[in-house]
C-alpha cells in the first residue's frame, strides 16, 4: 500500500517542493525536498514499531501499514515553498487540512483502504500512541526534519540522537512514553530544536526572503483581480484569479486537483517573468528573490515605534516613487516567535523504572518550566537596502 501511494502523482509532486522553502538563499545546501523527508519518516516509523514490538507492545500488520500511510501523507497538503505561502494560496487553510482532504480523495480511489490511516492521522483511533508518533512534541516528523535539515544546512547544532530516542520509546496505557534512562537525549532534542529555529528556520535572511515571497504572491493576486495581465501557470491562475477557501475545496474536486498541480516551479517560473512586469512593485520584489538582492531587516525585542515605521516608508516612497498602498508591499513588519516546549499540548512523557509517567519538565534535573515554555519573540521590519 505504501509503495502504491509513493507512485501516485500526488505524492511524486513532493519531489518538487523544497523542505525549507527559500532557506537555500542562506544555506546553499538546503535543497532537499518534502519527498525525501516523508520517506524518512516512514523509515523511522518502521524502526519505532519494531522497537515497540520487542518491548511487548502488540501491533498488528494492519496497524503498521496504516501508521506508515498516515505519516507518509502527513505533509501531502503542502503547497509551493512549504510554509512560506501557507494560508495564502488556499486562503486561511492549514496544510494539514489539505492533507486530510487528499487522504480522503485517495481513500475513495483505493476503495477504503486508508480508513485506519485516517483514524490515526485525525487522532480518532483508540490507541493514541500511533497518532503521537506522527504528531506530538516528540514525533517522528520532528526527529527526521531536525536531523535532515541539520545535515543539508551544515548546522551541527541540530544533530539529535534519532536512533537512541527510538530505542528508548515505550508505551504505557496506549500512550507514548520515553524510558527515563534516555532523558538526556530528550533534553538534547529540545535544545537542538531551539537552536535550529533561530539559526535556520527563523534566520533573519530566511524571514526576509519568505516574507518577500509572500508579498510577491499578494501583489500578483491584487493585480490580477484588478484586471492586469500577468504571466501565470495554469495552477496559479486558478488560485490567483479567485478567492479559494476551504469551502470551495470541500464542495469542488477541481480546486484540489488544481492544488495538486502546484509546486515550487510554478512560483519560480512566474517570478522570473514578473521581474520584467510593468508593475514596478512586483518587478522589484521578484528581482530581490531571483537575484538574491534581499531587503534589509532590522530586528528588536520590542515592537517598532510607529514613527520609525512611517519614516522608513516615507524614504522608500521617495526613493522608489511609490504611493501609500504600494509601499506596504516593500516595507512591512512582523513577529517571529518560538517556544521550545508547550505545556498546553500533549506532554513528552517520561516512564520511570517503577512504571510511573512524568512530564519531561518534572523528570528533568536541568530544565525548568519558565525557561522551556516561555515564548521567545523577535519583532522585525523589512525595507529596501537603499533606504
Amino acid at each position: 500500500m505504501v509503495f502504491e501511494i509513493v507512485k501516485h502523482p500526488y505524492f511524486q509532486r513532493l519531489r518538487r517542493i523544497k523542505q525549507l522553502g527559500l532557506t537555500n538563499l542562506v544555506y546553499p545546501g538546503a535543497n532537499h525536498t518534502r519527498f525525501q523527508h516523508t520517506l524518512g519518516t516512514v523509515h523511522l516509523m518502521l524502526k519505532s514499531i519494531n522497537v515497540l514490538r520487542t518491548k511487548g507492545v502488540e501491533i498488528s500488520d494492519e496497524e503498521q501499514e496504516a501508521a506508515c500511510v498516515a505519516i507518509l501523507l502527513h505533509d501531502i497538503g503542502h503547497g509551493p515553498f512549504s510554509h512560506a505561502l501557507e494560508y495564502n494560496i488556499v486562503e486561511n487553510v492549514h496544510h494539514e487540512d489539505i492533507s486530510l482532504l487528499v487522504m480522503d480523495k485517495l481513500n475513495r480511489d483505493f476503495y477504503g483502504r486508508l480508513d485506519l490511516a485516517i483514524e490515526i492521522f485525525t487522532d480518532r483511533y483508540e490507541r493514541k500512541f500511533f497518532h503521537q508518533l506522527i504528531s506530538s512534541q516528540l514525533d517522528l516528523d520532528r526527529l527526521d526534519y531536525l536531523h535532515r535539515d541539520s545535515f543539508f544546512t551544515g548546522v551541527a547544532e541540530g544533530v539529535v540522537g534519532v536512533d537512541r530516542i527510538i530505542n528508548i520509546l515505550n508505551v504505557k496505557d496506549d500512550v507514548l512514553a520515553i524510558e527515563q534512562k534516555g532523558i538526556y537525549s530528550i533534553e538534547n532534542f529540545l535544545i537542538a530544536r531551539r537552536l535550529m529555529y533561530w539559526q535556520v528556520y527563523l534566520h533573519k535572511n530566511v524571514i526576509i526572503s519568505e516574507n518577500t515571497l509572500l508579498q510577491v504572491l499578494l501583489r500578483a493576486k491584487k493585480l490580477i483581480r484588478n484586471g492586469h495581465d500577468l504571466f501565470l501557470t495554469s495552477g496559479l491562475s486558478y488560485f490567483l484569479k479567485r478567492a479559494v477557501d476551504f469551502n470551495l475545496f470541500t464542495t469542488n474536486d477541481e480546486g484540489l486537483e488544481q492544488f495538486m498541480k502546484l509546486d515550487d516551479d510554478d512560483m519560480m517560473t512566474c517570478m522570473k517573468e514578473w521581474c520584467y512586469a510593468n508593475d514596478k512593485v512586483l518587478a522589484h520584489l521578484c528581482r530581490t528573490i531571483i537575484n538574491r538582492q534581499l531587503l534589509t531587516i532590522k530586528m528588536s525585542n520590542r515592537p517598532f515605534k510607529e514613527a520609525e515605521i512611517e519614516e522608513i516608508k516615507a524614504q522608500t516612497k521617495a526613493q522608489l516613487q511609490l504611493d501609500d498602498t504600494e509601499v506596504n508591499y516593500i516595507v512591512f513588519t512582523g513577529l517571529s516567535a518560538n517556544r521550545v516546549y508547550n505545556e498546553e499540548e500533549a506532554n513528552i512523557n517520561i516512564l520511570t523504572p517503577e512504571g510511573e509517567v512524568l512530564d519531561v519538565i518534572d523528570a528533568s534535573d536541568q530544565f525548568n518550566t519558565s525557561i522551556l515554555s516561555r515564548p521567545v519573540k523577535k519583532y522585525y521590519i523589512c525595507y529596501p537596502r537603499m533606504v
